[in-house]
């Protein structure tokens, strides 16, 4: 720019010359702004990680929230607990995700509490157990247990059963999606489960994992090999639970887990024991 100035200057003579310079004082000017507009607005890098977790299956796949997978996890694993059949997982989160969104909601219609909704005036606990995942997981599969038939039963039927909706027919909004999620976290769509999070909001230490699965449901899986429908179920709650704890990568069966991807990818060396390995500390520079 300054060169085609200078170049003005010796056509015009000194009149324009004068122009001429004001003109390259003021360029300079704004070049000199836009170095400085450059070096505040530096040029923008990768877009930060969503984080999430989906459940994918052949027949449809879905995105949760960290709560809402930590909290479908733990209804599938009440089931199985009891010792149901993966249908009840199916009518459990059907219920779940039309009462709450598969959030654990401190509040609600009079004096509804929790993922199900469930009141302390019609006999579903306290307040405390009502807002505890785990006990009010227990809790709706007992009383789905105690249905005559349900196994069979559609899921917005066996669903009502249990909890006596004013709109028993909402529950059948939900079939397709509970089918789905729970399939992957019965372990029938193997590792169809998976969360990618930013590992910077990892917390320090995975010790609290183990004993908080044990907690959940009522034995320790993580000792030796499991079957493989198990083992998917049991992997997928610890993915599920690794923002919380930690978990920087999690391997079953010829797979393995890392929350910087959406997905599981192959490891030879993945043998039948589901395994976790504590994040990485983050080193800021």
């Amino acid at each position: 720019m300054a060169a085609m100035c200078a170049e003005v200057v010796a056509v015009e003579g000194p009149k324009s010359t004068w122009r001429a310079v004001r003109w390259l004082v003021v360029v300079a000017l704004l070049g000199g702004a836009a170095v400085a507009i450059v070096k505040a607005w530096p040029m923008p890098g990768p877009p930060p990680i969503q984080s999430h977790c989906t459940a994918s299956s052949p027949t449809g796949r879905y995105s949760l929230g960290l709560d809402q997978a930590a909290n479908a996890t733990t209804i599938a694993l009440a089931a199985k607990r009891l010792g149901l059949a993966d249908h009840a997982v199916t009518i459990g989160l059907a219920v779940a995700l039309q009462e709450s969104g598969l959030e654990n909601l401190d509040h609600g219609d009079r004096d509804s509490l929790g993922l199900f909704q469930q009141r302390q005036s019609e006999g579903w606990g306290t307040p405390a157990q009502i807002m505890d995942p785990l006990d009010s997981s227990l809790s709706f599969f007992r009383h789905l247990a105690r249905i005559s038939g349900w196994e069979t039963m559609e899921v917005t039927v066996a669903a009502q059963k249990v909890q006596h909706s004013a709109a028993p027919a909402a529950y059948a909004d939900w079939e397709d999606q509970a089918r789905v999620i729970a399939s992957v976290l019965t372990g029938e769509a193997p590792s169809g489960f998976a969360c990618t999070y930013a590992s910077v909001n990892l917390p320090p230490s995975s010790a609290g994992l183990a004993p908080a699965l044990v907690a959940q449901l009522g034995e320790n899986p993580l000792t030796g090999p499991l079957p493989e429908k198990s083992g998917w179920m049991v992997a997928s709650w610890v993915v599920a639970h690794a923002h919380q704890y930690g978990i920087g990568s999690v391997t079953f069966a010829g797979k393995e887990w890392t929350p910087s991807r959406a997905d599981w990818t192959t490891d030879p060396t993945a043998d039948m024991t589901v395994r976790f390995s504590p994040a990485k500390p983050v080193v800021e520079n």
